[in-house]
């Protein structure tokens, strides 16, 4: 991997972590709009708990070398899974705004172009060992 491409993964790998981070907020301090999304989809309040543990070791996932392809591949599930509530259960303006459809978005893509640049590294440091 050039120094480009790393800067550029590891970039992109603190945008994703702060988005992930800062919506842990929101979940863990019971603000309205959190509890009303996860009243809706009927997992209240276990879920949101849940979700927000999810969120929180992705994030630091995310930012640890030795973690980075897990942290991203969950990455992109979690995207995938907030993205698919919202298409399905919330609708893409949830309470009147797009912001977290959006974010959803930012994290399924942002992360898949990490997972690309990190397997990247790994098939060509594979193929010149053999």
């Amino acid at each position: 991997m050039n120094k480009y491409t790393k800067w550029v993964s590891w970039v992109l790998q603190a945008i994703v972590a702060i988005i992930l981070l800062q919506t842990l907020y929101f979940k863990f301090t019971s603000q309205p709009v959190s509890i009303e999304l996860f009243s809706i989809l009927g997992v209240e309040p276990w879920g949101r708990y849940l979700v927000g543990i999810i969120e929180l070791v992705t994030g630091v996932m995310l930012l640890v070398p030795a973690t980075i392809v897990i942290g991203a591949t969950l990455a992109v599930l979690v995207g995938a899974g907030a993205i698919l509530t919202h298409i399905f259960f919330i609708g893409i303006d949830f309470g009147g705004d797009i912001s977290l459809f959006l974010l959803a978005i930012a994290v399924l893509v942002l992360s898949a172009i990490i997972l690309y640049l990190r397997l990247k590294k790994d098939k060509i440091k594979y193929t010149k060992n053999k």
